[in-house]
């Protein structure tokens, strides 16, 4: 249920309706994203809303039909913009009016390797650096990743770009571990439902990149955003990176529809991932240009600064001058739907050394 407060409302009020939920055992999320204060209500035990319509400073109490109901516009009709609080990439904003870019190589293979690619990508427009250290592979005589080494080289890689560090977290046990490293952490497609590694997601206070399953319907997915943002870590970015269908045409079928659907459901913002949802890299720039113009907040490309030789998805990802080919288009379709990309900033080479 949501608890819509009055306008004029005083935080004492507010403080004295959270402490009588709070009092029946129930979590209260607060938003201060409108006008009002809402107040989204959570917890198994049945409660009676003219109870709380009687408090002082209550304008309504609201039944969410939603069961996602912290993810849902219901509870913050505004979009939520994540600022990046720390790190080289200080300051940026996830979900505003700049469509971000996070790009580079499925994994870390070598020092070398993350530190052209990460050169490559920066050069391009790129303001995150994503990269594998810890990789979930169908087979398991497929490369696994190159585990703390490779966080830290691609740490480095990052820092001297003077971007931040997205990367992928398989487990619980590896949060702490990994949030040494990395700005940003990513949930794969398909770990979208290890219900142990959201909750522990949500006791972080690290923005969260959540990527769709293969099979998971809209509903499931910002239902597992649910369990990050009832953890108390607000800070959740969901990201389409194509789903499981009939057609073999394509390694997955990017469900570009679910842009335009996401975001009239939810305020999250909404990043896609063309590299996975095709698995070809000659279909990339088609459908990160689509995404952009469907309204995407960002994208995830995987680049390569040699991707005939890479030790995973060289097939998708995308040569240097071909990443740089399409941010330059991306510069022409953003303006046109109201939005920018790669806006310049000051580089910050060899942040944090």
């Amino acid at each position: 249920m949501l608890v819509v407060m009055r306008e004029d409302v005083s935080e004492d009020q507010v403080a004295a309706v959270v402490a009588r939920l709070e009092r029946d055992q129930l979590s209260v999320h607060r938003s201060d994203g409108g006008a009002r204060v809402v107040l989204g209500v959570n917890g198994t035990r049945e409660i009676d809303p003219r109870t709380i319509e009687m408090l002082e400073g209550v304008h309504e109490v609201l039944q969410v039909r939603e069961p996602y109901r912290l993810a849902s516009r219901s509870f913050r009709a505004a979009d939520t913009v994540i600022t990046l609080a720390s790190g080289p990439a200080e300051g940026l904003r996830l979900g505003g009016d700049e469509v971000v870019v996070v790009a580079g190589p499925c994994s870390a293979e070598s020092r070398d390797q993350v530190a052209r690619t990460a050169a490559a990508c920066h050069r391009g427009g790129a303001k995150l650096y994503r990269g594998g250290a810890f990789k979930p592979r169908s087979s398991p005589y497929s490369f696994q990743g190159l585990g703390e080494e490779g966080l830290a080289m691609l740490r480095d890689a990052a820092r001297e770009e003077g971007m931040a560090l997205v990367t992928e977290v398989m487990d619980a046990a590896q949060i702490e571990l990994i949030e040494r490293y990395a700005d940003i952490l990513q949930v794969g497609a398909r770990n979208m439902q290890n219900f142990t590694l959201l909750k522990e997601l949500g006791r972080t206070r690290t923005p969260v990149l959540l990527k769709r399953g293969i099979s998971a319907t809209i509903e499931e997915w910002l239902l597992s955003a649910e369990y990050i943002l009832a953890g108390g870590n607000e800070q959740v970015i969901l990201c389409e990176r194509g789903i499981r269908t009939f057609e073999s045409a394509t390694r997955n079928t990017l469900d570009i529809s679910a842009i335009p659907v996401v975001k009239q459901m939810s305020h999250l913002p909404v990043f896609v991932d063309p590299s996975h949802g095709t698995g070809r890299r000659d279909k990339v720039a088609a459908m990160a240009r689509a995404a952009v113009a469907a309204g995407a907040d960002g994208l995830l490309i995987e680049v390569h600064h040699d991707p005939d030789h890479a030790l995973s998805d060289g097939p998708q990802s995308l040569h240097p001058a071909q990443f740089e080919q399409l941010m330059a288009e991306l510069r022409i379709i953003a303006p046109a739907i109201g939005r920018s990309i790669c806006v310049e900033t000051e580089r910050r080479s060899g942040w944090g050394r």
